[in-house]
């Protein structure tokens, strides 16, 4: 078992081009070597368990480099901070320009300490308040007993215990927004589970009096709405709108009773905000009217049905036989992208970024095919939308 570390050295570091964590390791062992005398020797040190593995995050921001490095050591401070500054005279890392500054020299068993003492205080605090709760949740534990566990399934659809008998249905995003509805006794809402207007959601609303879309109030659920509305026609009877930048599976039982009394005709809220919408991507892309058509190559075309099928935020690479990798979340792309080799195309079911397209370069993709733009131009990057489809 490797022995647990004592400090920990983080040092930034920064390239005037492109290099990878390989390159970088390889510097901090290669340069410092014969620097500090043979019992300071990094390799040596390595074998003997007394530094551990070298970490390194880099981010690529047109075409240079910037990052972190973190060295665990299990040897005395004294040493810890000689191998820090030897850390510091490495200027050149292969045919790039290097500057590696240590941030700070991190005691492992005192940050260990500060963190138990800080959640000690927490716990504390919580057997405190729990006491002074008790009576107020109360009536909440009570009531939650007769619509805990009663969710169920239709079609994959996550739905109350009365989403399929009841009049009168509601129709939210996910699950958890079912779920939460649940617990403030509204048992008759379904979850569209954001992967399209299914054919049995559609001929379930059919067979209601009231059918009332219940959507979080951000652009994504003013674009699921205008989804909805588009399959659902004149099923769609009303709307009711989560407050600005609030999601219904965080509301409060008071607030969703209010959206839900205060809903609206669905034709009148929907166009509304398909003018809202319009507006938007007016004043980013220009008017209508100004836009030359888009001439998409037939490959990029036979990617829609895959497109579809792919979950919001979500990204993932079209190798060269047609096939998908994994789908991966923004914070994971620029990995997926080290590892990938002989990708054809993107798909990115979210707002393309000046970031976004600096990864899909260093993967060598000539097409993106993404839901919305703010960045579409980057040399040898081609940035299609669904709507050029």
């Amino acid at each position: 078992m490797a022995a647990e570390p004592k400090y920990v050295i983080e040092a930034s570091i920064r390239t005037d081009g492109t290099v990878q964590r390989k390159d970088v390791v390889g510097a901090i062992f290669g340069q410092t070597e014969g620097l500090l005398g043979e019992s300071l020797q990094l390799r040596q040190m390595q074998r003997k368990g007394r530094i551990g593995h070298v970490d390194v995050e880099l981010e690529n921001q047109r075409g240079k480099v910037q990052g972190i490095i973190r060295l665990p050591t299990m040897i005395d401070q004294v040493t810890t901070a000689v191998i820090g500054a030897s850390l510091e005279t490495i200027d050149r890392i292969g045919p790039c320009q290097a500057v590696i500054k240590v941030k700070k020299i991190e005691n492992v068993r005192s940050a260990k300490r500060t963190q138990v003492v800080d959640r000690a205080k927490d716990l504390l605090i919580q057997i405190v308040n729990a006491g002074s709760e008790e009576s107020s949740n109360i009536l909440d534990e009570v009531r939650s007993v007769l619509t805990l566990g009663t969710e169920t399934d239709f079609h994959g659809m996550t739905c109350g215990p009365n989403a399929i008998d009841s009049n009168a249905l509601i129709i939210v995003e996910g699950r958890n927004d079912v779920r939460n509805l649940l617990k403030h006794g509204i048992k008759n809402s379904i979850a569209t589970m954001g992967a399209g207007i299914s054919k049995e959601l559609a001929e379930l609303a059919k067979k209601k009096s009231t059918v009332t879309a219940f959507m979080d109030g951000d652009r994504g659920g003013t674009l699921l709405l205008v989804e909805l509305e588009g399959t659902l026609g004149k099923s769609l009877t009303h709307v009711a709108l989560a407050p600005q930048s609030r999601e219904v599976e965080h509301l409060e039982g008071k607030v969703i009773t209010k959206c839900l009394n205060q809903k609206e005709a669905a034709s009148k809220v929907v166009s509304r905000l398909k003018a809202d919408l319009d507006k938007q991507d007016t004043e980013v892309l220009g008017k209508k009217e100004d836009l030359t058509p888009v001439d998409v190559p037939d490959q990029v075309l036979g990617w829609k049905e895959s497109f579809d099928g792919l979950a919001k935020n979500k990204a993932c690479f079209v190798l060269e036989d047609g096939e998908l990798s994994e789908p991966l979340g923004a914070s994971k792309l620029a990995e997926g992208a080290e590892n990938v080799s002989g990708a054809v195309g993107m798909l990115f079911n979210g707002k393309i970024t000046s970031r976004t397209l600096e990864i899909a370069k260093s993967a060598g993709v000539p097409h993106i095919l993404a839901s919305s733009v703010n960045e579409d131009t980057l040399d040898g990057v081609e940035v299609f939308v669904l709507s050029d489809l």
